[in-house]
């Protein structure tokens, strides 16, 4: 699936718009979406996204619950992509964070040297 990234550092704002939630894979038996790669729950974030005077509000899923991310609150969102998907006739964006963090809190550790 092809990924876009996005330059979070264009908007304006980031703010919390929809509290974090766990993402849910099937709905009949309440079992959670999981990542294949860090093995962590998925959860879906509301984030306003503002830029000038214009504002949208997207849902973005990001692995691992985003610790202390609360309705209303300024947050930094690291390595945002936006992936298109088409399924049964149905199409549309789906938004993906590696992470979702209080504005105030300090930034989680880089491996690798980065």
């Amino acid at each position: 699936m092809a990924t876009f990234p996005i330059d979070t550092a264009k908007f304006t704002g980031i703010i919390c718009a929809v509290p974090p939630s766990p993402r849910v894979a099937n709905r009949e038996t309440g079992q959670l979406k999981i990542d294949r790669t860090t093995g962590k729950t998925m959860y879906q974030v509301g984030l306003c996204l503002m830029s000038g005077a214009s504002a949208d509000v997207v849902n973005v899923s990001v692995p691992g619950e985003p610790a202390g991310v609360q309705l209303g609150m300024p947050v930094h969102v690291r390595d945002l992509v936006a992936m298109p998907w088409e399924n049964d006739g149905r199409h549309g964006i789906a938004f993906r964070a590696e992470e979702i963090r209080p504005l105030s809190a300090p930034a989680a550790a880089k491996g690798g040297g980065q």
